[in-house]
């Protein structure tokens, strides 16, 4: 089986080569294509990619964002198993392998598994979060992802051909690109979960997730009102019920991990 990750990037130079490490370092019975489609990056960026120039491809050129970065490395992939991760997060050990034996069952055509959240520093936080998504996940239906996005975007690998009949990545969502998605595989094929940390995502003060979570929590809204079924609405109204708790909850964390720096000055 092969495998094609694609990270877009854009100035991520401070995380960057931890992202390309976990990748590289990945073993098992797979074929790995590796592909990095950066924006145009000013900073350290591009000397660290020219590093591994030979174990991965890259190219660097002006783009519209990160859904316009991401559907240029779909464009380019040759797997029969394709993901993305992003500049600033990694795979877990042992990652890639457990893929192929999810999608290497009959009839599987797309799987996710268990996600971490890690500082700037790679030590894990808001380990209450990552809890709460993996009881989900346990317990999946596609009615319970209507009522909330619970799938962890790093952690998500789909089979090419389920991207080619679900249909491309949609630029009107700046941050629910990846719900939106996973909400057309869902009426597609059912996922497999793999009960095991695949991937770690990165929570910093300069990343998008960081900065607009009332903005996400809206747009994933948006993508259930846009995938909900008339017989579905009371998912819907959950889905609207969770993200207020989510914004609320997310303004709660902020507060607390702004506390220590405050003392500090």
């Amino acid at each position: 089986m092969k495998l094609s990750i694609i990270t877009p990037s854009y100035n991520q130079g401070s995380f960057i080569e931890r992202t390309i490490r976990s990748v590289l370092e990945q073993r098992g019975d797979f074929e790995l294509e590796y592909l990095v489609i950066d924006g145009g990056s000013t900073d350290q960026t591009l000397s660290i990619l020219e590093r591994y120039r030979g174990r991965l491809t890259y190219v660097s050129d002006r783009d519209a964002g990160q859904v316009d970065a991401i559907s240029k490395g779909f464009a380019r992939a040759t797997g029969d198993v394709v993901a993305w991760l992003n500049s600033d997060d990694l795979y877990l050990p042992g990652a890639l392998d457990e893929v192929t034996r999810a999608l290497g069952r009959p009839g599987a055509r797309w799987c996710f598994g268990q996600c971490r959240i890690i500082d700037e520093g790679d030590a894990e936080i808001r380990r209450g979060i990552a809890w709460y998504k993996n009881r989900l996940s346990r317990r999946y239906s596609l009615r319970r992802l209507l009522t909330t996005d619970f799938i962890p975007q790093p952690a998500t690998f789909f089979r090419r051909d389920l991207l080619h009949e679900a249909g491309p990545l949609d630029p009107k969502f700046h941050y629910a690109m990846d719900y939106d998605l996973w909400l057309r595989f869902a009426r597609l094929s059912p996922p497999v979960f793999i009960p095991r940390d695949l991937a770690s995502f990165r929570w910093h003060r300069a990343s998008k997730s960081s900065g607009g979570y009332r903005a996400a929590a809206w747009e994933a809204f948006e993508a259930a009102r846009r995938h909900a079924r008339p017989s579905e609405r009371m998912a819907l109204f959950e889905h609207y019920l969770h993200a207020l708790f989510y914004v609320v909850g997310y303004r709660l964390l902020d507060l607390v991990d702004a506390a220590p720096l405050e003392r500090q000055r």
